[in-house]
């Protein structure tokens, strides 16, 4: 089901009140190999790079 026009702004509304973005660049064809890792093991490509970073993050601190 396709959403409304109302329920479009409603989504950008709390995703800009909520979230930050960050835009990442790599080479060519290494987008299709993180995806392919991230669906392995049963994420969504945002999902692995927070998990990423959250966890060296973490290592980087001890």
């Amino acid at each position: 089901m396709t959403a409304t026009k109302a329920q479009q702004r409603a989504v950008n509304k709390y995703m800009k009140e909520n979230y930050d973005e960050i835009k990442v660049r790599t080479e060519k064809g290494k987008k299709a190999k993180i995806k392919a890792h991230a669906e392995s093991r049963g994420e969504s490509v945002n999902s692995f790079i927070n998990r990423a970073i959250d966890e060296t993050m973490e290592k980087d601190q001890h």
